[in-house]
């Protein structure tokens, strides 16, 4: 079966996509997207995710991926090599990527001595809490960058989406000291792909999405979710494409949005910096201390438009975060 999914991957689906799409210097040079909506997919099962990726390619719809290297429904997990090709595609055709932390690691509080509660959900202890210092995590967030890297010859996004949307303030500055913003999603932008199937039909949440999504709103579902007896993708996924479109959305991706284009065009002026030979002699002032590890090198300039919509969504608990709402329960996706 893995070797099947293999050759799925790495020939058929990437021609088709790259065919469709296109090369990464014409996706380079996208037309302007004046009313945006921001699609990102965290990992997941991964059953789903062929069938993803060819919506995606089949409407010209680029997004935005956030990597953990999860459980599968085929034995490995979501960046093994069995995947690479895969993500090697969906580089190739412009998507774009942040971390997710490469074990699933969710926050769970912080400590009276200044670090933090985390419990992995996938890797080798899922499930067994540990106290990460700020540094740890700043490790963490680092190794879907690392792996990302090795499988496509990119790098990452200097973004990232924390396990289930649970986060602190302290949390948030950690991972800002090693050059990371996190992304969270619009009320509205929670597609319920985790929510249970008997109570939240497809056709419900299709519904739900196209009444409720605003421009500026950031989107969010997943490659596979365990718990849902009924697929949300790709019977939610195309329909809802479709649907924005006609409404007269576009998609644009995360290093696009006003809330973040600029932080990463200055890390990326940073990255730039501290490459030079010059820089890497004797940095001083301090200019190159911290990560900057992570970095697209791609240029999307699209006009984008304010705003986050703040619809609640339906049946699922809100949690702390930073900006927009978040409503995801720690729980084995």
């Amino acid at each position: 079966m893995r070797a099947v999914y293999k050759v799925l991957l790495g020939i058929g689906l990437s021609s088709c996509a790259t065919a469709l799409l296109g090369s990464p210097t014409s996706s380079a040079v996208r037309a302007a997207c004046e009313r945006p909506v921001y699609l990102t997919f965290d990992t997941g099962h991964m059953q789903v995710a062929p069938f993803v990726a060819e919506v995606l390619a089949r409407h010209q719809v680029h997004a935005t991926f956030f990597l953990a290297n999860e459980p599968t429904r085929t034995g490995g997990t979501s960046l093994d090599e069995v995947w690479a090709p895969w993500w090697r595609a969906l580089a190739e055709q412009g998507h774009a990527f942040g971390s997710h932390t490469f074990d699933h690691v969710y926050w769970l509080s912080d400590t009276a001595d200044g670090r933090f509660l985390m419990r992995p959900s996938a890797g080798p202890q899922p499930g067994k809490s540990f106290t990460w210092t700020g540094a740890q995590y700043c490790e963490e967030l680092g190794r879907p960058a690392k792996r990302f890297e090795d499988m496509t010859g990119q790098k990452i996004l200097p973004l990232f989406r924390a396990a289930g949307g649970k986060t602190s303030p302290a949390l948030l500055r950690a991972a800002q000291e090693c050059g990371y913003e996190h992304v969270g999603w619009a009320p509205a932008g929670f597609l319920g792909d985790e929510l249970p199937s008997d109570q939240y039909p497809n056709t419900l949440l299709l519904e739900r999405a196209l009444s409720n999504i605003r421009s500026g709103d950031i989107l969010v579902a997943h490659l596979g979710i365990w718990s849902r007896q009924d697929p949300w993708a790709p019977a939610v996924l195309e329909p809802l494409i479709e649907g924005l479109k006609k409404k007269g959305f576009c998609f644009a991706t995360m290093d696009s949005h006003p809330a973040y284009r600029e932080k990463i065009q200055a890390l990326k002026l940073k990255a730039d910096v501290c490459a030079s030979p010059v820089k890497r002699g004797g940095d001083a002032s301090g200019t190159c201390a911290g990560g900057v590890n992570v970095i697209d090198s791609r240029a999307r300039l699209a006009e984008q438009p304010e705003g986050f919509s703040s619809l609640p969504s339906a049946g699922a608990s809100t949690i702390e975060s930073s900006g927009v709402g978040e409503t995801k329960d720690i729980q084995r996706r």
